[in-house]
């Protein structure tokens, strides 16, 4: 079957104008609008130089099919996660390409009340009808277009998940990296008893800074480079539609997401024992300590958001966690999240009086794990199982990939849904120089 580049695993990302541009953007509308049978979507954009003309290109084949578009404008992704049942709409297109280079850009979808959609889930049928061009008639009566500000609307909701009073007066380190994140936190700062120290905070589409990805140790530094002179308690940075959040320690120190999965699985447990969270298999034996530890019920899920969504709604979990720094949360539209994180991490400090150095102190060195390490070779699928068979004495699990555990440490491999690379993520118990060893040992495999 004939393919679109730009439709991927979870959403439409591709570049600009080469895989995704107006006209490709303007079927889209009109194909989402009849999987959907739609009468009504929310849609904005990021700060990217292309988002707004496939903007327009978009909401021209909404209206098209009669559906009325409401636009919330320049806005982070959680934002449309929020907007789409707020407004009681029958979906949401978010138009970003998050961390990817400024040449790209994407959509990601949502149906009534922020279900993802995926490839498997809906976006293939989309690809299908723009291939064959069976886009349906268009409407006699067009949709109408509405502009709407939901920024005070969306600040009101975040208030559920803390306590500003709880808040002890941090001085805090806040980057947005140039991206959408800047304009949500001017806004909630004066509800927050925090001192904000901005980095990159005006949005800016030409990345002047570098494109807003965290992930990457080189677009850490200026976030580490503040903390230290300011002295700051915390430091946050978030990605281009600020739906991930990356969190800093008072000493500069990156944390790995993996151990924000626990510290914000104890922070909600505490107020809600006996609650399921959702974890992914590429690292799971801290979540798995501390949400029993808090009287939770720790589940697993395949990684990736539309799985994560899916597997919290099955059995009705108050929070999902990713080690990627994907946070969901149950009322929250069962949404992935970059400003809930950042008010909860805050308040946990508040309330424990500790420093986020001494909350993961002892998680990280009771459970050292490697971080996720990508490496991009020929042959995916044969590596995996050449690695099985090497491993075979272990315990084996391929819910997600291939996990295989030991007494003393434990590895996941995944592959890429859209890149020939492999993911590789490694743990030990009370032991890094075990981590760092075997992690040696399968990347000498995997790159050999």
């Amino acid at each position: 079957m004939e393919r679109l580049n730009c439709f991927k695993a979870y959403d439409v990302r591709g570049k600009v104008p080469s895989e995704l541009n107006a006209q490709l953007a303007y079927k889209t509308g009109r194909a989402f609008a009849k999987l959907v049978n739609a009468k009504k979507v929310v849609i904005g954009h990021d700060i990217r130089k292309s988002s707004e003309e496939i903007s327009e290109a978009l909401t021209r084949g909404l209206n098209d099919a009669g559906v009325d578009v409401i636009d919330i404008g320049l806005c982070g992704t959680e934002m449309v996660y929020f907007g789409t049942p707020f407004f009681d709409a029958d979906g949401g297109i978010m138009i970003t390409a998050s961390h990817n280079p400024p040449e790209y850009n994407g959509m990601k979808f949502v149906k009534r009340n922020s279900v993802p959609v995926g490839y498997d889930s809906g976006l293939n049928q989309v690809e299908k009808m723009i291939l064959n061009n069976d886009l349906g008639d268009v409407n006699e009566k067009k949709g109408r277009y509405i502009k709407k500000d939901i920024m005070t609307d969306f600040i009101s909701n975040l208030k559920k998940f803390y306590n500003a009073k709880k808040i002890n007066p941090f001085a805090v380190v806040v980057n947005a990296g140039n991206g959408c994140a800047g304009l949500a936190i001017d806004a909630i700062e004066k509800d927050l008893p925090i001192k904000m120290i901005k980095v990159f905070n005006e949005p800016d589409s030409d990345f002047p800074h570098g494109v807003p990805n965290p992930l990457l140790p080189e677009n850490r530094q200026p976030t580490i480079d503040a903390v230290l002179k300011n002295k700051a308690d915390l430091g946050v940075a978030w990605d281009g539609d600020y739906d991930r959040c990356f969190f800093f320690d008072e000493n500069g120190n990156f944390i790995e997401g993996y151990y924000i999965v626990g510290l914000l699985a104890k922070s909600i447990l505490k107020n809600n024992p006996g609650e399921r969270i959702v974890h992914d298999p590429r690292l799971t034996w801290n979540t798995l300590e501390i949400v029993k530890a808090n009287g939770g019920v720790a589940v697993q899920s395949v990684s990736g958001h539309a799985f994560i969504k899916e597997k919290m709604r099955e059995v009705n979990s108050i929070y999902g966690g990713e080690m990627s720094a994907h946070h969901y949360f149950r009322d929250n539209a069962y949404s992935d999240s970059g400003m809930i994180p950042f008010l909860l991490i805050m308040q946990l400090m508040s309330e424990e009086n500790k420093k986020l150095s001494e909350l993961v102190k002892e998680m990280i060195a009771k459970y050292p794990c490697s971080g996720e390490i990508n490496s991009t070779i020929p042959d995916p699928a044969g590596k995996l199982k050449e690695i099985e068979k090497l491993y075979s004495d272990g315990k084996i699990d391929k819910v997600d990939g291939l996990s295989v555990e030991y007494d003393e440490w434990r590895f996941n491999l995944r592959m890429s849904n859209t890149e020939p690379i492999i993911r590789l993520n490694v743990e030990a118990k009370d032991d890094e120089q075990l981590m760092k060893q075997k992690t040696e040992e399968l990347l000498k495999v995997i790159r050999g």
